[in-house]
């Protein structure tokens, strides 16, 4: 499951569990696209739950995508990651220090409303 709800002109809530072969991350990159379309300054909240990898095709089609999403990406200035994951705590805060311009701040599920404080302040 991939959801993207659209909270506010700046703001996008984003819920993954599961997993995604090719055709679901094509759905999925498009509504995040589609959503993103208008955001100025944004910023993100990321929840991801229990997931699997996605499959070698999804993965494919990513970064068939990713000069789009490079330029989406540059609409928003941060990204809250909600999980319980270390390993995806650690890898989003990695991916902070190398996307310019967009800061990234891992927290486990249980620090939600602290996500939420931290993507407004």
């Amino acid at each position: 499951m991939f959801k993207v709800t659209k909270v506010g002109d700046n703001r996008l809530n984003i819920e993954f569990e599961g997993s995604l072969n090719a055709q679901e991350m094509e759905v999925a990159l498009d509504e995040f696209i589609s959503h993103a379309n208008g955001v100025q300054n944004g910023t993100m909240l990321y929840e991801i739950g229990e997931f699997d990898l996605p499959s070698l095709s999804a993965i494919g089609v990513k970064l068939s995508r990713l000069p789009s999403l490079f330029g989406f990406l540059g609409k928003f200035n941060k990204a809250a990651i909600v999980t319980d994951k270390q390993w995806l705590q650690k890898v989003s805060q990695i991916q902070g220090m190398v996307i310019p311009g967009l800061q990234i701040k891992a927290f486990s599920t249980d620090e939600k409303s602290a996500a939420e404080e931290w993507l407004i302040s």
